[in-house]
């Protein structure tokens, strides 16, 4: 049962990476929407299941959130490395950011659907209520994660076809991860740091590249709407599925 909802996790990521491939003429607008929508996850979303899982403080502080921070240090250390080696060797830039970079972040949101679809199939194990509370809540956002992982892939120049490739590999993703549930437990804790680093890395990407990338092509108000609306849509999604 598990695996057949995260088949609808599956053709809601291909949804909005279709969405994303779509509107490539107002690629102001795409990326302003993905900067809201990337920040609606991290606040609304990620931090929270993170704060809860992770419990544990270290020095003061919940563990969850020097992995957040952590994470965003990371993702820039890692931005900025790689595209002083791409300069370093006289490599063609794309506006200064290196391809890989685009490729590491979707990657990591590959892995961060593979837990999703790790959490349909946990909550299918408690009880088929909270199975289905899940899997709303997952198959609501995958649509963000779709057209997020097109929309970083591409705004990074790596070529079409690889940004088609990481969405279809995320939107695999979960089903894989609700099929793995058959074999694989992962501790809470475990859990709960990793959506905290991976949290600091997607704030890193929308508050330091696409958000200053769409409003330095258009600084328009529509533009600052679509931010607003992708948060928005994600504050939505959050209080359906606690509702």
């Amino acid at each position: 049962m598990a695996v057949f909802v995260a088949l609808g996790a599956f053709l809601m990521t291909l949804a909005g990476g279709w969405t994303a491939q779509r509107v490539t003429d107002r690629r102001h607008l795409v990326l302003g929407l993905a900067g809201g929508l990337m920040l609606g996850v991290v606040g609304l979303d990620l931090l929270p299941e993170a704060l809860h899982a992770a419990g544990r403080e270290v020095f003061g502080v919940p563990a969850a959130l020097l992995l957040f921070v952590a994470g965003f240090l990371v993702a820039h250390l890692v931005e900025r490395l790689l595209a002083a080696r791409q300069a370093s060797h006289g490599a063609e830039e794309n506006n200064g950011r290196a391809p890989e970079v685009g490729l590491t972040a979707a990657a990591a949101m590959v892995g961060h659907s593979f837990m999703d679809g790790v959490a349909i199939g946990a909550a299918f194990q408690v009880g088929g209520g909270m199975g289905t509370a899940v899997a709303l809540a997952v198959i609501a956002h995958d649509f963000a994660d779709g057209f997020n992982t097109y929309t970083i892939t591409s705004l990074y120049g790596n070529a079409r076809r690889k940004a088609i490739a990481m969405l279809v590999a995320d939107a695999a993703a979960p089903v894989a991860g609700a099929a793995s549930t058959a074999f694989l437990t992962i501790p809470e804790a475990l859990l709960g740091g990793y959506l905290g680093f991976f949290g600091g890395v997607l704030l890193y990407l929308a508050a330091a590249e696409i958000l200053p990338e769409a409003h330095h092509e258009h600084p328009a108000p529509a533009t600052l709407l679509c931010t607003v609306a992708g948060a928005a849509f994600i504050w939505l999604v959050v209080g359906l599925a606690a509702a």
